[in-house]
């Protein structure tokens, strides 16, 4: 049998956006491939409504809106849509098109980490999602003990680090006027073994 060189096609944006505004299932998009992304287990999905919960007040009185795991953001020109655990736009905010459903200028973004996605996170994703202007937050939340870690950029594209594990310390966005306790984000979560969840149908980039 001949195996065909052709190689296969890749997406443009648009086709991902057209997809995906279709699909059941989230999948991020990178250079032309689309990654269906995994389900979340109880633990972070409290964290995250937490996080909502006490961010989206303070946020609206400062002028800023907060935008759920549904809100899609382009990394500026690096080739990825991914969709942050949370996200905060400030001032006017931008999307790519009319659907309004894809951001282009947050300036804070959390993850909320697990052990399949928190190499990637801190690392490649972390690394791309320094291609945004506005990015001036980024905060992982670790879902198996209580540690917040805050990335604030710096001048000259530099990045300073805070990590936060006592339960009274209190996470200050640089760019929101917002104060947020380690014992809000972990109201009623347990920490302990974690849950098993559904793996994605195909691999991450």
């Amino acid at each position: 049998m001949v195996m065909s060189t052709v190689p296969e096609r890749r997406l443009t944006p648009a086709e991902y956006l057209a997809r995906e505004r279709k699909a059941e299932f989230k999948s991020e998009f990178y250079k032309g491939e689309m990654f269906a992304m995994a389900g979340a287990n109880a633990r972070h999905n409290r964290i995250c409504v937490n996080l909502i919960a006490g961010i989206n007040a303070q946020a609206r009185a400062a002028g800023c809106q907060v935008f759920g795991s549904d809100m899609r953001v382009r990394v500026g020109d690096s080739g990825l849509y991914t969709y942050p655990d949370l996200s905060i736009a400030c001032g006017k905010v931008e999307f790519e098109d009319d659907y309004g459903d894809v951001l282009l200028n947050p300036c804070v973004i959390f993850e909320v980490l697990s052990k399949s996605t928190e190499r990637r996170d801190r690392g490649w994703k972390f690394d791309k999602y320094c291609w945004l202007p506005s990015l001036v937050d980024y905060v992982l939340v670790s879902q198996d003990k209580r540690l917040i870690e805050h990335f604030i950029r710096q001048p000259g594209e530099n990045w300073s680090l805070e990590r936060l594990q006592d339960s009274a310390a209190l996470l200050k966005l640089a760019t929101v006027d917002c104060r947020l306790s380690l014992s809000e984000i972990y109201r009623d979560v347990e920490i302990g073994p974690e849950e098993v969840v559904a793996p994605p149908s195909e691999r991450a980039p």
